[in-house]
Parts: structure tokens; C-alpha cells; sequence
């Protein structure tokens, strides 16, 4: 079997996709390939300027890159409630929403509503994301998708819901572990709360992009004033990881492969999953823990406010 690549992606002509934190990284590189293969990519940045920037990059490579600009700060639920209020008048249907931004083992700091960050970017603003969306990608005609990027690092992730905010103990890459595992105990929740709603052209699916070089690595360091460690990121950044345009396979496989099913989990294949050809991986057992999903899935509507209308 020959090896998944972007030229794979099938045409996604008359398609609308979201994605978060499209202005750098596999975000971009993501948003770079859906727009080559014809959808229209809406891109939902925290920082305009940025955005533009990426925006004026793709279509300098991309003469006719069909692409919107929308401000999206998942830090704060208010700006998630605009994005959608702003999406959904504007557009009426989406065929992909890709969770895909997020920050990594950062210092602790808190949300516009108080959450720890990580926490309440990576998870509860997608998540409240999802939520607001879900009724456009349900009525949406045809299969459409939730694609949420988790981590390898997921594996180390507890969830403690006695102290998920970090208020009592942090540490940095426990939260963040934390928080990637909460990301696949949500997609795969959804999955199992689609099927039995009878819902079967909404897919929920959960990725990874393995080792990637973005500028991810480098933000926990510099706000910690650790130069060794941002040192040390860039040589590993140099030595051991993939590019971001090999990163971004596996959410392109996620979002747009046709053999994809609700409930998979996809990852790169080569080296201890950490780079390669997207395909098929295999989750924590802490993941696929229906109990824990649950729980989360009931914490989560509490403290965003918000809920899935999947009648």
C-alpha cells in the first residue's frame, strides 16, 4: 500500500473548513492544503495581524485560495460565542471544523474566565466551539467532520477533577498532558453520543501530528525565562522532528481521507509515532475510558456554559 501524502487529499470543491489556529504550524500548513484542493478555508486566528500575514503567504503561493479571516481567541468564551454568531450568519453550511490550536507547557495562567490555560484553551474552548458549530455541520448536506488534534503526550495525561484548573498544584507538561488527553476523551465522547442519537453523517475523529517543528515548542520557555530550555527545543526543533507540512498529514487524513471513521484516532506511522505517513493509532487506555469521558463531557457543559444539540 503506497504511502498517504497531500496529493491524496481528495477535491474539496463547494466546501467550507474551519480551522483554529490556522496562521502558523500544521494550522497552516493544514489550511494551505485544504484551500489548494478547493474548499474555502476559514481561518480562525487569535491575532489578526498574523492571520493576515499567513493569508497574504498562502495566496502568494495560491493565486486562487479561497480564504476568510475571523478573529478566535479561545481564551476567552466570549470571543468563541462571536466567532460563531459571526460563522454562522455569514455561512451556511460546514464540512470541516478542525480543533487544531492550542498552547503547550506554558507557565500557569488563567482564561478570561478564570481557567487554567491550557486547560481552557485546548479543550473547553474547542469544545465550546464544537458545541456552537455542531448545528451548522449537522444540517450540513453530505458527511462533514470534527476533527480534534490531540498529542503522544496524551498518554501521560490523568485527568484530576479534584483540581483541574491546577489551582492547588501545577506542573507545566502535567497540565498540558492533561489537557491532550481531555481532547480524546472529547472526540471520541461525541462519537459515542452521535451514534446513539442516530446521527451518522457527523464524524468525530481524534489526531496527532506526531513531532512536528513549530513555533509550539518554543512559548513555554520564553515565558518561563528558561533559555536552556528554548535552547534546547530549537536543536531538537532542528534534530529530531518533522517538518510542519509532515505534521499536518494526519490532520488532512483526519479531516478529508474517505476510509476515516467516527471513533478513529490517526497519527503518523514511522518512528515511535513521532513522524511519517498518517494512518491509523492507537489511543490510551485512559482515553477510550467511557466513565471518565462522561464525567468530563458534564464538567465541560458546566463550565462553558454551553450544549450539544444533537436532536
Amino acid at each position: 500500500m503506497s504511502e498517504w501524502t497531500a496529493d491524496d487529499v481528495p477535491d474539496l470543491s463547494g466546501q467550507t473548513v474551519v480551522v483554529t489556529g490556522a496562521n502558523s504550524g500544521i494550522g497552516f500548513e493544514a489550511s494551505k492544503r485544504f484551500a489548494a484542493r478547493g474548499a474555502h478555508v476559514v481561518m480562525a486566528c487569535r491575532s489578526l495581524d498574523r492571520g493576515e500575514s499567513a493569508m497574504a503567504e498562502i495566496r502568494s503561493e495560491l493565486d486562487a485560495a479561497s480564504l476568510s479571516l475571523v478573529e478566535l481567541d479561545l481564551a476567552d468564551l466570549d470571543s468563541v460565542h462571536r466567532f460563531a454568531d459571526e460563522f454562522t450568519a455569514e455561512f451556511g453550511s460546514l464540512h470541516v471544523l478542525l480543533n487544531n490550536a492550542g498552547v503547550m507547557a506554558i507557565p500557569r495562567q488563567e482564561t478570561a474566565q478564570g481557567f487554567e490555560m491550557q486547560f481552557g484553551v485546548n479543550h473547553l474552548g474547542h469544545f465550546a466551539l464544537s458545541a456552537l458549530l455542531f448545528p451548522l455541520l449537522r444540517d450540513t448536506p453530505g458527511e462533514t467532520r470534527i476533527v480534534t488534534v490531540s498529542s503522544g503526550v496524551h498518554e501521560r495525561g490523568r485527568m484530576d477533577f479534584d483540581d483541574l484548573q491546577g489551582e492547588q498544584r501545577y506542573e507545566e507538561w502535567g497540565a498540558y498532558a492533561q489537557s491532550k488527553l481531555a481532547n480524546l476523551l472529547f472526540a471520541f465522547e461525541l462519537d459515542r453520543r452521535l451514534t446513539a442519537s442516530g446521527i451518522d453523517d457527523v464524524s468525530s475523529v481524534g489526531t496527532h501530528p506526531g513531532y512536528a517543528a513549530t513555533n509550539l515548542q518554543f512559548r513555554g520557555p520564553r515565558e518561563s525565562g528558561s533559555t536552556p530550555r528554548l535552547l534546547l527545543s530549537k536543536v531538537a526543533n532542528a534534530v529530531f522532528a518533522q517538518s510542519a507540512a509532515m505534521g499536518a498529514l494526519p490532520l488532512l487524513y483526519a479531516a478529508a481521507e474517505p476510509s476515516v471513521e467516527s471513533g478513529s484516532y490517526v497519527g503518523p506511522q514511522g518512528l515511535f509515532d513521532m513522524r511519517g505517513h498518517p494512518g491509523p493509532a492507537e489511543p490510551s487506555r485512559r482515553a477510550r475510558d467511557p466513565e471518565t469521558a462522561k464525567r468530563l463531557w458534564a464538567v465541560s457543559e458546566e463550565l462553558t456554559g454551553t450544549r450539544f444539540r444533537l436532536a
